[in-house]
């Protein structure tokens, strides 16, 4: 069951559908669980899920990103070097840095990631 007002929102991440991320990212999910269309005057609040063998794009970007990853294991490129993450490790990506998820585990990566909304991304 939800809840919604002009001041808050309290939902099942559930209730948000997982949509493709596209031809470029193969198996991977995003649910966009909080943003502006939520109330959430600042902050996107994204849940990622990578399938095995599923990576994001390599790309960069003008703004950071935090993650908190929930469950799995994967590894997370940040400029040259690949790190190991899995269930309770948190990453900072920088702003300008070229970055990668992938799952080469057996299992769904899944974590959540912040950004700022569109209108404050430089």
């Amino acid at each position: 069951m939800s809840a919604k007002s002009d001041r808050f929102v309290v939902r099942h991440y559930g209730e948000t559908e997982a949509k493709l991320f596209g031809d470029d990212a193969p198996g991977v999910k995003i649910r966009i669980l909080l943003d502006e269309t939520n109330g959430a005057p600042v902050y996107v609040l994204r849940m990622i899920e990578i399938e095995p063998g599923g990576s994001t794009p390599l790309h960069s970007h003008d703004f950071e990103h935090e993650n908190f990853i929930l469950s799995g294991k994967g590894a997370v490129l940040i400029g040259e070097n690949w790190h190991d993450v899995g269930e309770g490790y948190v990453v900072l990506v920088p702003s300008g840095v070229r970055h990668q998820y992938r799952n080469d585990a057996g299992e769904p990566f899944v974590f959540l990631c912040g950004i700022p909304v569109e209108k404050l991304r430089a």
